[in-house]
């Protein structure tokens, strides 16, 4: 049973990387990798963050642990704000949140055992004598389906799948409250993803565990999640639980990823959304909505200026189903009349003989 109160707060969160150039490497632009994000994580579910390859996924997962410092925002654990702790304040709370991450043999010391790579964190934060912590460690092993004498051997006598138990075992040595998951099964095979997946279900059941799970393979997303949250361009699009989610997407972009996916029955097709044109640069991002260069809902409307001038909010459209749209939700119907005002304004300051775009309602798209 998920408890109603959040573990982690996120509120308007924003990571803006330098852009360097020029002899005297000065800043001459920025990357807007994370851009107002804002959500919660309850305890002992997992939130899935999905969405195409440089939305900032895995951005949001990297500041959450400040493993790279926020431009701006809150992040607030367990009621605490963590963008104002430093040094040896934050120390005890790097112990509740850890990271498995993407590539499971890059992720490790390839001249260190196994064994003692996974016991690191508890010498670090001088938990137990050695006695104890090698105790520790082969607790852990055994929990991911390790044995005890691999804890002698180096990384590249493992297979990948068994490289990922490692890391696992390594992340969950300190007992932490929140594992944030970086796409922790896209490098590996398919029997090999199912048994990692079932094995963090496991875990998170026996250890009450919290995921933040970053991911792009929809699929998978769809097996772990409890909700899910679909990032585009550093923002979020949609939020919503994982079955409102995949049953009934709001969002344009959404239902673009959700045509994508394939469905296990050669006589089934899918009706796919085929997006234009490249996702644009997150150093000049688009204005108002970052997907109305793309969005196929507002070419269906004859282009309304206001998903170009305007950054639609994540609004609330009922059972905890958030969507940033214009023409969602209780906005639909200002959207569509704002939409209709600027076609009327563009018509009346047009030429002669020129007919104004019709713009029609979104309640029926």
């Amino acid at each position: 049973m998920i408890e109603a109160a959040p573990l982690v707060q996120v509120r308007d969160l924003v990571k803006h990387f330098p852009v360097r150039g020029g002899i005297l490497q000065r800043t001459v632009g920025w990357v807007q990798a994370v851009d107002g994000v804002s959500f919660e994580v309850r305890r002992g579910e997992t939130l899935g963050l999905v969405g195409e390859s440089g939305c900032g996924k895995t951005t949001v997962g990297r500041l959450l642990l400040r493993l790279i410092e926020p431009t701006s925002g809150s992040i607030r654990f367990d009621g605490v704000e963590l963008t104002e702790l430093k040094g040896a304040a934050l120390r005890p709370y790097r112990r509740r949140m850890q990271i498995i991450f993407q590539d499971p043999y890059a992720s490790l010391d390839p001249r260190t055992p196994i064994g003692d790579s996974i016991g690191e964190g508890l010498r670090i934060h001088s938990l137990g004598n050695g006695a104890e912590r090698r105790q520790k460690v082969r607790r852990m092993m055994d929990l991911v389906g390790l044995m005890p004498y691999h804890a002698r051997r180096y990384p590249h006598e493992f297979s990948g799948g068994q490289r990922q138990r490692i890391g696992i075992a390594r992340a969950l040595v300190l007992e932490p409250d929140l594992v944030v998951c970086d796409e922790p099964v896209s490098a590996l095979d398919v029997s090999i993803q199912a048994q990692v997946l079932n094995l963090l279900n496991q875990l998170q059941r026996e250890l009450g565990l919290t995921y933040v799970f970053v991911a792009h393979n929809m699929g998978v997303v769809e097996h772990i999640s409890d909700r899910v949250a679909v990032m585009y361009l550093g923002r979020i699009a949609e939020l919503a639980d994982r079955r409102e989610l995949f049953r009934h997407q709001e969002h344009p972009y959404t239902q673009a990823l959700m045509s994508a996916i394939p469905i296990p029955n050669p006589e089934l097709r899918r009706q796919r959304v085929i997006l234009r044109g490249d996702v644009p640069s997150p150093v000049n991002p688009p204005s108002g909505c970052r997907f109305h260069p793309r969005c196929q809902l507002r070419q269906e409307l004859g282009g309304p200026a206001i998903c170009a001038d305007l950054t639609p909010p994540l609004i609330e459209l009922g059972g905890g189903h958030l969507c940033a749209c214009h023409f969602r939700g209780a906005g639909a119907e200002a959207g569509t009349r704002a939409a209709s005002e600027a076609a009327e304004r563009a018509a009346a300051t047009s030429p002669a003989g020129m007919a104004p775009s019709r713009v029609t309602s979104a309640s029926g798209s």
